[in-house]
């Protein structure tokens, strides 16, 4: 090869680089801001799903709760209007948790929450009878609490599949 035609090859790829390199470091730019933009992306979901596991399960372990002290307190005959308000309150804002939970997580966590809500409804409707003097034949505070500690394992099960969900490691009760 004549070193004239070795010039102009490499004035032709000099110019060729020059003229391209904008287009690949653009191109690079690019294709770092989109996995940028996933990565973010996942954090958001990470972060919606996190929040709404925490506060469906702050909310299904309140709503037990106060059940359970309804449940006594109406054993007991101490049971107040207070007391009916701030179960409803709470009742209303588990209510709200798992509408909210049922838009963002995935159905085995779902699943898991729907076994939760039953047994809780099932007691709520029991203390209400009770408390309204409805009670069916043998319903009683006692035999509500009875079947409401079904619940506690229960909430341990969602818990825990929240978690691994979430790729943490089983945490306490």
């Amino acid at each position: 090869m004549s070193a004239v035609i070795a010039a102009m090859i490499t004035a032709v790829v000099g110019v060729l680089g020059t003229l391209f390199a904008p287009l690949v470091a653009q191109r690079a730019t690019a294709r770092q801001q989109e996995r940028q933009r996933e990565v973010d992306g996942r954090r958001r979901e990470f972060e919606e799903r996190r929040a709404a596991y925490t506060a469906m399960n702050r909310a299904s372990r309140q709503f037990h709760t106060l059940l359970k002290d309804a449940l006594h307190r109406l054993r007991d005959g101490v049971y107040t209007d207070e007391d009916r308000a701030h179960l409803e309150e709470t009742r209303r804002d588990y209510r709200d948790r798992y509408a909210e939970a049922q838009m963002l997580v995935p159905e085995h966590i779902l699943d898991a929450s729907r076994d939760v809500n039953a047994l809780l409804a099932e007691a709520d409707a029991a203390a209400k009878r009770v408390d309204r003097g409805q009670a069916r034949p043998g319903e009683t505070p006692d035999s509500a609490l009875e079947a409401l500690r079904a619940v506690t394992p229960r909430l341990t099960a969602m818990r825990r599949l929240m978690r691994e969900d979430l790729g943490l490691p089983s945490g306490p009760s």
